[in-house]
């Protein structure tokens, strides 16, 4: 190795390797467990709701890694029903014949800011 005496790494690429690798061996930092699981979330309901508004047994997007604790807004209609949103994207659990099931709409501008 050339340059200065207590130079850790032989070039750019050889440190950022080493970082990188290292980043990979750590535990997943909790801001980007938050993100990824809001990512797989908001992924899994724009999949599902292409009409704007549909119902889905909550099963299926289990199974898929929908995780309904991760969202990042809500809203409160005129019934008194809690739609929980992944950005544009929401969601109302409901109970029908036993079955579990989410209720999915996208935001509309009559919703608020």
């Amino acid at each position: 190795m050339t340059g200065r005496s207590d130079k850790k790494f032989c070039d750019l690429h050889c440190k950022s390797s080493y970082h990188y690798r290292r980043s990979l061996e750590e535990a997943q930092r909790f801001y980007n467990f938050v993100d990824n699981q809001l990512r797989q979330n908001r992924r899994l309901l724009k999949a599902y709701n292409k009409s704007g508004k549909s119902t889905i047994r909550a099963k299926v997007l289990h199974d898929q890694g929908f995780n309904p604790k991760f969202f990042t807004h809500y809203w409160k209609n005129t019934k008194g029903d809690v739609y929980l949103f992944v950005y544009e994207y929401g969601f109302l659990k409901r109970h029908e014949h036993d079955v579990e099931k989410y209720v999915l709409i996208t935001w509309q501008s009559y919703m608020g800011k």
